[in-house]
């Protein structure tokens, strides 16, 4: 089956210059450094890591709100890359974004209802009142009310707020979706409606999900896979199940075993990362993560490890995935007491709706 999004070698690198009058260039940026993934039809691919990893530049550079430096970009087979002018509007009415500000990206000048409409107005769908129309259904289709059209964006909460950017989102019936950090805005009971209505709708829709988020919990329930990004690469990735179950790099053990555990007993041996995330400037030879990594050896520090398969649909970009000790950890279930709560709001809320059954 051809992937919906594709996107290969993808790297963003931002020059550093110095001097008023003369300026020179002194270093560069390495925002996000030959990233390869891809996105299957009605799949839901997650992004995670520390803040500053490059995820929400990867999530730009795939819809190509920012130009990359170098790699592919391919969506439903055709090269992102060499479109312009009217053909990259047309891939653009497929391709949208939920914004992580639910109120930034909103214009409080516009009415919901105008703001909602916009997209269809700049890809010339339907008249005035077929909008207005489709407009009332989006609003229904997120859980708001009709009447919402006539109100601005201050008058909302943050979680209808943000109803009202994926209902934007949606109005122009895109195959893909990227979402970035979605609820990390929102309080917790919040989330659990939000991430709810995403799951929803991708059911109802069959929507293609590019997930950016830095809570476990939420990309425990959201994902089908899970590709884990370190300093503007990714060191892991697999299904959502094999990466929680038995993670394949230090880094991605690090984050899991970080997750505070409801009961401490089961928690095993955590051995704590030493040092800072390194700068994108002075990206470490060989490894990028040997400079944290406890188990880093001498062929780290001078060997790029490839991102490559250890067990069957499980990639990992480390010398020494399969040989790894255990470190004794309960990843699975390793999520706080409030974060299993979520889950379980999240899976009650669905089995009420009728969804997944």
């Amino acid at each position: 089956m051809t992937p919906l999004l594709e996107v290969a070698g993808l790297a963003k690198h931002y020059p550093v210059k110095q001097g008023v009058i003369r300026q020179r260039e002194v270093g560069t940026v390495r925002a996000v450094d030959g990233v390869s993934f891809s996105v299957m039809r009605g799949e839901t691919l997650a992004l995670v890591g520390e803040s500053g990893c490059g995820k929400s530049t990867t999530a730009r550079l795939a819809l190509r709100l920012i130009e990359p430096s170098a790699g592919s970009i391919r969506f439903d087979g055709q090269d992102v890359t060499k479109v312009t002018g009217g053909a990259m509007r047309a891939l653009r009415r497929r391709m949208q974004i939920v914004f992580q500000d639910p109120y930034a990206s909103l214009n409080p000048r516009l009415t919901v209802g105008d703001a909602i409409a916009e997209p269809m107005v700049v890809h010339g769908i339907g008249n005035d009142r077929s909008r207005q129309d489709r407009v009332q259904e989006l609003l229904e289709l997120v859980g708001l009310r009709p009447f919402h059209a006539t109100r601005y964006p201050h008058e909302f909460s943050g979680g209808q707020r943000q109803r009202i950017g994926i209902a934007r989102a949606l109005a122009v019936e895109p195959d893909l979706v990227v979402c970035d950090e979605p609820v990390s805005a929102l309080d917790v009971s919040i989330q659990a409606q939000v991430v709810n209505l995403m799951k929803d709708l991708q059911a109802r829709l069959g929507l293609s999900y590019l997930f950016i988020a830095h809570d476990l919990a939420v990309v425990k329930h959201m994902a089908d896979r899970v590709a884990v990004m370190y300093l503007g690469a990714i060191m892991e990735m697999g299904s959502k199940a094999e990466l929680f179950a038995n993670p394949r790099h230090p880094y991605t053990r690090a984050l899991l075993a970080a997750i505070p555990h409801p009961d401490p007993s089961r928690r095993g041996r955590v051995t704590p990362l030493g040092g800072d995330v390194p700068s994108p400037m002075a990206v470490p030879a060989g490894c990028r993560f040997h400079t944290r990594c406890p188990f880093a050896q001498a062929r780290c520090r001078e060997e790029v490890p490839l991102l490559r398969e250890v067990a069957p649909g499980q990639q990992a970009a480390c010398h020494f995935s399969e040989s790894l000790p255990d470190a004794g950890l309960d990843y699975s279930g390793g999520l706080t007491p409030a974060a299993t709560t979520r889950l379980a709001l999240y899976d009650r809320a669905r089995q009420r709706a009728g969804v997944g059954s």
